[in-house]
């Protein structure tokens, strides 16, 4: 089974788009199963229409609990914690779960074993089936914490279920940015294959997801996306990969084909077959 992570360092550059297609294309010819990584706010979703066939709930930590008749409302609570997460009010001392961090130190100070840590759900997530094959996704609780986790467990489930039906690819629509969700979406992968846009954000946001691959030692390769918008920042993601040796898979135009498509709840390699689409089948053939 080939894994590969779809990365992009910002928002916008059109990541899930081409991790759509990607998977399209897929299941043209393999089977496949994916992944939506982007767990605090997923929307591949949108263009494969899941039917879901199992909800779990996702505990993301525990959180202080004070039981109200064991608790000699002492304070020493109080003083202990340094998110300033235990409040006094009319029927005692209480935890405010928004800020408390789990740490438990209160738990092991109090005097009158009065506080328990309990479970967190911070969020739900599902096993679903798409006309493409299936897919795992999640719905992280607003404000909640603990999306790199989230994005593990879903990486361990859909790759035990790949392995057990043997299936062939291994797609995940990683999460933007360079933060904790992405290092968890691509380690262990095969290959991250990593979507920029020709803008100036578009290439400092391209170095610094290079970075973080390549700091895990996953092997990489870009493609441009809407690469005619800007000739001199194309070219300046043409350089970046020439001066690392970073192979550039694919260019693609900029095509409103892709926004008719996505309106219709469809891939644009399913709706067109214009330059967009002939740029994504030529990426296909470069990561199958």
């Amino acid at each position: 089974m080939k894994q590969i992570v779809i990365l992009s360092g910002k928002g916008g550059t059109g990541k899930t788009t081409v991790a759509a297609a990607l998977a399209h294309l897929a299941s043209q010819e393999a089977t496949v199963t994916m992944v939506d990584a982007d767990v605090d706010a997923a929307n591949l979703e949108l263009l494969l229409a899941p039917e879901k066939l199992e909800t779990h709930q996702f505990v993301g930590g525990k959180v202080a609990s004070i039981d109200q008749e064991r608790c000699t409302d002492c304070g020493a609570c109080i003083g202990l914690c340094r998110f300033e997460a235990v409040k006094r009010s009319s029927s005692g001392l209480e935890v405010d779960p928004v800020a408390c961090e789990g740490c438990a130190s209160c738990y092991y100070q109090c005097p009158a074993e009065a506080i328990r840590m309990e479970d967190q759900v911070a969020g739900l997530w599902y096993r679903s089936d798409t006309r493409f094959g299936p897919l795992f996704h999640a719905y992280l609780y607003p404000a909640a914490e603990n999306s790199g986790k989230l994005v593990t467990l879903l990486k361990q489930q859909a790759r035990q279920s790949a392995e057990d039906e043997k299936l062939d690819y291994l797609l995940v629509d990683g999460p933007p940015g360079i933060g904790c969700p992405v290092i968890a979406a691509c380690s262990g992968m095969d290959l991250a294959l990593l979507v920029t846009e020709p803008t100036v954000a578009g290439v400092h946001d391209l170095r610094r997801i290079l970075d973080t691959v390549q700091h895990f030692r996953v092997p990489a390769v870009v493609a441009i996306n809407k690469c005619d918008l800007n000739t001199d920042r194309r070219r300046e993601i043409q350089s970046l990969c020439d001066a690392q040796g970073i192979l550039l898979v694919a260019q693609i135009p900029f095509d409103t084909a892709v926004t008719r498509a996505m309106v219709h709840g469809r891939v644009v390699t399913e709706a067109a077959d214009g330059e967009t689409s002939r740029g994504l089948h030529h990426l296909w053939e470069c990561l199958r």
